[in-house]
């Protein structure tokens, strides 16, 4: 059982008041908060280590060198990758996803050939794909999904074929909070000799992800989504598929040797993290795991899973509320609908009370469409929220409605 009063004591920020409430933070999907333990890493780095990696000789060189590679083990470990130069520094999911899509796409793709994605793709997972189809005269092919949010199984496996380079699946819906079934998808694309890319965004903050488990060859995910800082992010992939991609961007730390005649490209992972990348980002990120680890992730799944279960059942009760995403397996999103109201009207009044919630479309516009609404209000749980939040944030949902309908 977790002890949230003094988890949440981590947490500087949950202390604070917002319009003169107790802030009541539910927009966990976009960013997380961060505990103390993450603050006091990046204090120390600007204050006792700040150097560049991998070209000083120098003490404080060595020092950020060595805390950046024990940060990469750690993110090994946290994902089970089999060697530590199959996780990649990116910015983020996005830089992760565009890293792949611009080399594979140099290296794999031909005029014809397939991609996959599904419905419930955020843009991150869209657009690239799109770039690159159009650059390679390839076609983007989309999976469809139910009225409840669910991936259809059997409609992806209609468009598998022999033209089928890659499937790109996110592995939660940031908007819907859809669990798909990954390990499946990824065991039928390989059956057709296909690539996978899992976007696990919204996974890793919340369930326990082992890539070798699963198979895939490319999984991406960004460390602010997970208690660390912005501006950080993996990816992962199969040590033989990333040597035998090209680079995608050119400078620093990414060749071994460079003359004007020409240039040989370091080994991995430095292949792929030209320039000088986010050091405190990467160490950060680290310490984020390893609080994350001290609670257990399968501690972090259960417990914000009957925060959903909770604040579900209280949701119903309200007339006229509609509930965007009911997948049988669902992470802890609430997205949601009133009747008469805008999303944007409902964030805006509660927010006077101290809630924080998301509005809009989410950057899922395709989803969005799909399921014939402008938007949804959102509410997205971690594990330092509590029931007594959730009561407030019913309490000032039911406010927000009176005064708009």
């Amino acid at each position: 059982m977790l002890n949230i009063k003094k988890i949440r004591a981590d947490f500087p920020i949950l202390a604070r008041e917002v319009n003169g409430k107790p802030l009541v933070y539910f927009d966990n999907g976009a960013t997380s908060q961060k505990p103390q333990q993450v603050i006091d890493v990046i204090d120390k780095y600007y204050t006792f280590q700040n150097s560049n990696i991998h070209r000083g000789i120098h003490t404080l060189s060595q020092e950020a060198t060595d805390a950046y590679e024990k940060a990469r083990i750690t993110v090994q470990n946290f994902i089970n990758a089999k060697h530590e130069h199959e996780v990649i520094f990116t910015s983020g999911t996005t830089g992760s996803i565009n890293l792949v899509a611009s080399s594979f796409a140099k290296k794999h793709l031909n005029k014809g050939d397939e991609i996959i994605i599904s419905t419930m793709e955020h843009h991150s997972n869209i657009v690239p794909w799109q770039m690159v189809c159009e650059d390679y005269g390839a076609i983007l092919k989309v999976v469809p999904i139910n009225d409840k949010g669910e991936f259809l199984f059997e409609e992806f496996e209609k468009l598998l074929s022999d033209k089928t380079k890659l499937v790109a699946v996110t592995h939660v819906s940031n908007t819907l909070g859809t669990i798909n079934p990954v390990k499946e998808i990824i065991k039928k694309a390989k059956a057709i000799g296909a690539f996978t890319l899992i976007d696990g965004a919204q996974a890793v903050p919340h369930k326990k992800v082992d890539v070798q488990e699963l198979d895939c060859d490319f999984y991406v995910f960004s460390g602010h989504k997970m208690l660390g800082p912005t501006g950080v992010g993996i990816l992962y992939g199969k040590e033989a598929i990333l040597n035998s991609l090209p680079p995608y961007q050119g400078g620093g730390d990414m060749i071994k040797t460079v003359t004007f005649e020409k240039t040989t490209y370091n080994e991995l992972p430095h292949k792929f993290e030209a320039g000088t990348p986010n050091i405190v980002g990467g160490i950060a990120l680290a310490a984020a795991i390893d609080y994350m680890n001290n609670i257990g992730i399968h501690n972090i799944e259960a417990y914000e899973h009957e925060l959903l279960t909770y604040a579900t059942e209280k949701i119903k009760q309200i007339e006229g509320l509609r509930i965007i995403g009911e997948a049988k397996q669902k992470a802890s999103v609430l997205s949601f609908v009133v009747d008469g109201t805008h999303p944007s009207d409902i964030g805006m009044i509660i927010d006077k009370l101290g809630v924080a919630i998301r509005t809009g479309h989410h950057c899922t516009e395709p989803l969005m469409n799909r399921l014939n609404v402008p938007g949804t209000a959102r509410a997205s749980f971690a594990f330092y929220n509590t029931t007594e939040e959730i009561d407030i944030f019913i309490e000032g949902l039911k406010r927000a409605i009176k005064m708009l309908v």
